[in-house]
């Protein structure tokens, strides 16, 4: 009798049909998770590149890089940053994009792969919290948008002047009273949205990114009209220096902007773990890696052009940067131009929002207790956990407090990718046994009681130094703080280096249990064909 529990065709692996009836009386095994057949990874290179185009190009992309300039950048180090930043997080986008094309198998399939079955929940509901946080900024955008809407019949939604103070995790902070309505109604919309389902509206997704992209290029034209007008051209915008009063507050050029760059690249932290949910659908890996070459850095680099001229322009003619640009919504007069960006904003943040950053959250919540927690539960938790806890009008509320976040939750995610990929790449080199992914404690991955040590050690090892930085006194000075500041200025490099050495050493250890194949193992599961 054979033993082949899986099929490889091309490079390609699926599970045998044999092997798939076995596993479907599983309890660790739905639908939802089986891996992709092959003949279901028809994505290519313009389906994937099109995919991070419409995930890219939204507001929050644009405040990457108006969030340097208020910190005192100069536009074009901004737009470098943010280039560069985006470059470099696509290679752990990349290297864990090759496990989901190769074997068809989603994120939460890598997280056991790694991190046993029930320690696969840590990554899960780490994904799911940051998730939460960018549904929050996601709908003060989109509430934003909400409120110049309602400002065009209600005068008073559209006065900046009109504020109000809301508790915070940074203390009290002074918000535009119409954009909190705004975003009350935008976030209960979504909730709502997601609730239903998107096929109601799934229409919007086809519009919402072609006119939030006219939008974005109309900001760029308002921003050039708006410093013309103050004598200041569109060289002297771009081409102006570095704000050294405003980096030195920060702590000087080398923290500010290395910490600009740690946060670029924490901004796509959440995708290099769950990447295995899109690139799983790719028909080959040279479309993954192409589509995704050709599909994330340029968008970026668009949208960080267009921030870093709108802010320093705001910044040259006011004085201060605007960092969040639906605050552009206020300067303008003329009601009908308002209502059309602002109905443009709103379409592409609600499909973006739903699809990206409340669906993953509500289905990982879910994932903790099936039986008890729907998918539909889980979304009415996401809505609470994103509102009360990962308060939008503190994390949105300017470009130190974005990038704090952003550093923050990259340098604890920053080594589950870097474990994704020692554990793929060095420790099992490659080989993986689908079906043992579903067998929970008879399979391989199962590990100690369904946790790899290996995997969770070396986590907390490697965040839990930059981590201490956001726990400093505000009167510490000595050689010790000193250098966790500095350490905490490449968070996200130090995290992922040292999770990854640390990871690759213990798994040399017994801590690694039998869930390394042989090659003469991997043999006898496996069955090419043609």
């Amino acid at each position: 009798m054979s033993t082949h529990t899986q099929v490889v065709r091309n490079g390609l692996y699926e599970l045998t049909d044999t092997a798939k009836a076995e596993l479907l009386s599983s309890k660790y095994y739905n639908e939802d998770l089986a891996p992709t057949s092959v003949s279901q990874r028809t994505w290519t290179t313009y389906n994937i590149s099109m995919l991070w185009v419409g995930m890219s190009i939204c507001i929050p992309s644009l405040s990457l890089a108006s969030g340097l300039i208020g910190m005192g950048v100069s536009p074009w180090l901004s737009i470098i940053n943010v280039a560069l930043g985006n470059i470099i997080v696509l290679i752990p986008i990349q290297l864990n994009s090759q496990v989901g094309t190769k074997y068809g198998i989603p994120f939460p399939l890598f997280a056991r792969l790694t991190f046993g079955g029930r320690g696969a929940q840590i990554p899960a509901i780490l994904r799911a919290i940051t998730a939460c946080g960018w549904t929050s900024v996601q709908a003060w955008v989109g509430g934003g948008a909400v409120a110049a809407i309602i400002g065009c019949v209600i005068p008073k939604f559209a006065h900046e002047d009109w504020t109000m103070s809301l508790p915070s995790w940074g203390g009290m902070e002074t918000v535009v009273a119409g954009q909190f309505i705004g975003y009350i109604i935008f976030i209960i919309f979504i909730g709502w949205v997601a609730y239903k389902g998107m096929d109601q509206i799934k229409w919007v997704q086809n519009i919402g990114g072609p006119l939030l992209i006219a939008v974005m290029i109309a900001l760029l034209i308002w921003a050039a009209m708006y410093a013309g007008e103050a004598g200041y051209s569109f060289s002297d915008v771009l081409n102006s220096p570095n704000n050294d009063a405003l980096i030195e507050k920060g702590g000087g050029f080398a923290l500010v902007y290395l910490g600009g760059l740690m946060g670029n690249i924490a901004f796509w932290a959440t995708m290099a773990l769950n990447i295995p949910d899109f690139s799983r659908y790719a028909r080959s890996q040279k479309d993954q890696f192409r589509g995704q070459l050709y599909g994330m850095p340029i968008p970026m680099a668009f949208c960080a052009f267009v921030g870093a001229f709108f802010a320093r322009a705001t910044e040259l003619v006011d004085g201060q940067a605007m960092f969040d640009p639906t605050a552009v919504f206020y300067r303008i007069d003329n009601k009908l131009i308002v209502f059309i960006a602002a109905l443009a904003v709103v379409a592409a943040t609600v499909t973006t929002c739903v699809a990206a950053n409340v669906v993953a959250p509500a289905n990982g919540i879910s994932n903790i207790n099936p039986k008890k927690i729907s998918y539909k539960k889980g979304v009415v938790v996401t809505i609470l956990i994103a509102f009360f806890i990962l308060q939008a009008w503190w994390i949105y509320g300017s470009g130190g407090a974005y990038f704090t976040w952003m550093n923050a939750y990259g340098t604890i995610l920053s080594p589950i990718a870097a474990i994704f990929i020692a554990d793929y790449f060095v420790c099992k080199k490659k080989k993986v046994e689908i079906a043992a992914l579903f067998k929970g404690e008879e399979g391989r991955y199962w590990y100690g009681n369904g946790f790899n040590k290996a995997a969770i050690i070396a986590w907390v090892v490697a965040f839990i130094i930059p981590l201490i930085t956001y726990f400093q006194p505000a009167t510490a000075s000595n050689g010790f703080w000193t250098l966790i500041t500095y350490i905490n200025s490449i968070n996200y490099i130090w995290s992922f280096i040292v999770g990854f050495v640390v990871y690759v050493l213990l798994m040399k250890t017994s801590m690694a249990k039998d869930s390394n194949i042989s090659d003469e193992e991997f043999e006898t599961i496996e069955k090419i064909e043609a």
